[in-house]
Order: structure tokens, then sequence, then C-alpha cells
């Protein structure tokens, strides 16, 4: 079936359709899917009258209009360098488009218009700085044997609604990034719910991230209120942190979803192969550098280091007293 409605099929819908005619009947008349003909009825009525020619008219405007829409970034030069240099930066077109309306106080471009422009020729080799579409978790083996040796945990079911909301500012989450069997070291990594600011640590091995954890904690104990693992072998002494401690349930690591979408984000930099035994801490800092300094949608565009340091002022502030 032609995947576009021509001007010929809509006088035969209009046709049809003051004869009585179901859609389904009329879409299998015309050769078009069923779902098709529903959006074409839908979105180029005019006050609810379907007219084959200001449907035409209506369907060609919308055409030219997201041409122009996937040429905007490129017939404006200091846009097109700005975007350029965001999206090597590990900027999505969301977050670009995001931050550009937060700083000028109105639409400049649209994250959709961005997406064009690098669907387009002249952005496609930009394309392999953009996460992953196609991301999946593994699913994790049956939790055996030595899981089970974390003792008198506390489940996320008792997390308080005020962390559960991100409505208090010092309650972190906790992981290791995967890693293929044949390394030795391990990525550890933490983050600070509220701001979603991620602390990178490279450690021995498995057995070593809870020291890990640790050495990322330290700077911060001041602030921090709490802490939420998932339950692998490597947080069995997670009482060595004298931090208040939460664990998901078995098998749902999503629970912890602030580190797990970071860790997404992190596959950028380090790939799902890769083995952490070839990045030093020094690299790690200038990945963090770049992902606490880049402008979230969900912090209203602002980045993870701006709210982390507008929360520490403000925690000091109130003498350290909890939020809420």
């Amino acid at each position: 079936m032609s995947r576009h409605i021509k001007r010929s099929d809509r006088l035969e819908i209009s046709i049809l359709l003051k004869k009585g005619h179901s859609l389904r009947s009329i879409a299998q008349a015309i050769q078009k899917d069923h779902s098709s003909l529903s959006r074409e009825i839908k979105n180029n009525s005019t006050k609810g009258v379907y007219d084959p020619l200001k449907a035409d008219a209506k369907a060609n405007y919308k055409r030219q209009k997201s041409k122009y829409q996937g040429m905007k970034v490129r017939k404006d030069p200091e846009l097109e360098n700005y975007v350029i240099e965001s999206i090597k930066n590990y900027q999505t077109p969301d977050e670009i488009a995001g931050r550009l309306r937060k700083t000028y106080q109105r639409t400049i471009v649209s994250a959709n218009a961005i997406y064009k422009y690098l669907y387009s020729p002249y952005g496609q080799s930009l394309c392999i700085y953009l996460p992953s579409r196609q991301y999946h978790r593994k699913h994790r083996a049956k939790a055996k044997g030595k899981r089970e040796l974390i003792k008198n945990r506390v489940f996320i079911d008792l997390r308080p609604a005020i962390i559960n909301q991100r409505a208090r500012f010092g309650d972190w989450e906790a992981d290791t990034l995967g890693k293929p069997n044949s390394s030795k070291s391990v990525i550890s990594g933490i983050e600070e719910r509220l701001s979603r600011k991620l602390l990178l640590s490279k450690d021995q091995g498995l057995s070593y991230a809870m020291d890990g954890f640790k050495k990322m904690l330290n700077p911060h104990r001041e602030i921090s209120q709490s802490i939420t693992f998932d339950n692998g072998i490597e947080n069995v002494h997670y009482q060595e942190l004298k931090l208040t401690s939460y664990f998901c349930h078995a098998h749902s690591a999503w629970e912890k979803g602030s580190i797990e979408n970071s860790f997404q984000r992190l596959r950028r930099f380090i790939p799902k192969k890769a083995s952490p035994d070839k990045y030093t801490q020094e690299q790690l800092n200038v990945i963090m550098d770049i992902m606490n300094n880049t402008p979230r949608k969900c912090l209203g565009y602002s980045t993870p280091e701006e709210i982390f340091n507008e929360q520490k002022e403000l925690f000091k502030y109130r003498g350290g007293a909890s939020q809420g």
C-alpha cells in the first residue's frame, strides 16, 4: 500500500463518506490502512466536516511546514554552529532546545527541528553523539547463594515518601556498571536523587566497590541522608557506610531508576562491551564533568551541577535540617 494519501484519494474518501460507508470499507477501497484513514479524517477535517479540497490544502501546508522545520537549523549559521557544538558535547536535541528556551525566554528552535536536521544529509555525521534509542537492560540471572548474604536489609517499600518524591536533598542511589567477564576492574557510581549529580569511581573489582562508594560519599558526608542499593553481592558490607540504606526487591534494579538512567546515558562514553580496565579515573572525571554540566529536561533545563550546588548551599543555610 502507498504510504501517502493523494488528492484523488481524498475525493474518493469524501464521496464514500457521504454515501455512509464505514472507515474500514473506505480504507479497503482506496487501499490504505484503516488507522491512516482515521488519522487523515481527524487531522484534516475542517470544523468536523471532511472537505477533500480543504483537506488536501491542509496536508500540503503541514508537509511544507515539516520540511521547513528540518531546514530551520541549516538556514541559520549561528544556530547551526550552536547545535553542532552542543551535540558534540553530548547534549540531546531536547536538552539543546530547552536550554535555549530557558536562556532566551522563548522558543528558538524545537527539539523536533533539531532531530530533522540531524537526520538530514547535513547532520548525519553528528548522530553518533546521540544516546542509543534501543538500549535494553540485561535481565539479571536469578539470585542464588551469596546474594542472600546481605543481612538486615530494609526494602524500598519502607523508604519514606519524601525520598521517593525527590523532595529532599542528600539521598543517593548506588550501582556498578555492567562489564565483560574478562575485566578485572569495575566502575562504581552514586547519584544524588534530587539533583541527578553523578559520581564515578574506578575500583579494582566488585569486592572493592564499597570502598569506591565510601570514597565518593566522604566529601559529601554532611549532606548525605540515605542511599539505595540493589541486591548485588558487592553491597554485602553496606553497613560500613554508616548511612541509612534501602534495597530494591530481587530482580528489580529499575526501582533505583535515577542511576539506571544515568548509566544508560553513560553508555555513550563507555559502550556495553568496553572493559573498565581501559579507562582511567582521569577519563571518568572528564565524563562526569560533561554529564553533570549537561542541562536536563527533568531539572527544568538546569544542570545537575547547578542544582547540586544550589541545594548544598540551601542545606547549609538550614543548618543541615531535613527538608519537608
